[in-house]
């Protein structure tokens, strides 16, 4: 039924990505959500990036795991400047690429439900995408290397992040 929206529903209750009726969104743990400081909230959110091992070798795709978690038992919601909620980087390299990101300057926010855990699985292909002089994926030197996992924040605010080592060889 994907695509289809289903017609015993009034249309003022349209269905969102995530399944849930937008009229919905308004519960009380919304409501609670809106009365946790923005400060607290962007603090209550750990993050936590774990590789699927520590050594890999030139080439290989590098998969990990991003663990976000609420560690207060009501709901909130961080606000992100742009569309992006979250990213990765590898190297300081945002999704390991020197390619420009235009984001829509819409502000967004990511919320979480109180105690939520959401869990995104990655796989890096282990190259550097190049877009300077011509569209290019370079294998990386062997050498320590750094997976960093991150709340979009804006810019000079608490931004909630995790690193994680692995060795290229």
């Amino acid at each position: 039924m994907a695509g289809r929206q289903r017609t015993d529903r009034r249309p003022d209750t349209a269905r969102t990505d995530a399944g849930a009726d937008r009229n919905a969104r308004y519960t009380l743990t919304s409501l609670l959500a809106a009365l946790v400081p923005v400060s607290l909230a962007r603090r209550a959110i750990s993050v936590t990036v774990t590789p699927d091992r520590t050594v890999y070798d030139r080439g290989d795709p590098v998969e990990f795991t991003v663990t976000f978690r609420n560690r207060l038992p009501v709901a909130v919601a961080v606000p992100t400047p742009h569309q992006r909620r979250w990213g990765w980087t590898v190297a300081g390299e945002l999704e390991a690429s020197d390619e420009r990101r235009y984001m829509r300057s819409q502000p967004s926010v990511f919320r979480f439900d109180g105690g939520e855990r959401k869990r995104i699985t990655v796989t890096w292909n282990g190259r550097f995408e190049r877009t300077a002089d011509r569209h290019e994926f370079v294998v990386p030197d062997p050498g320590e290397y750094e997976l960093r996992a991150f709340v979009a924040t804006r810019e000079g605010r608490y931004q909630p992040s995790d690193t994680a080592s692995i060795r290229i060889r």
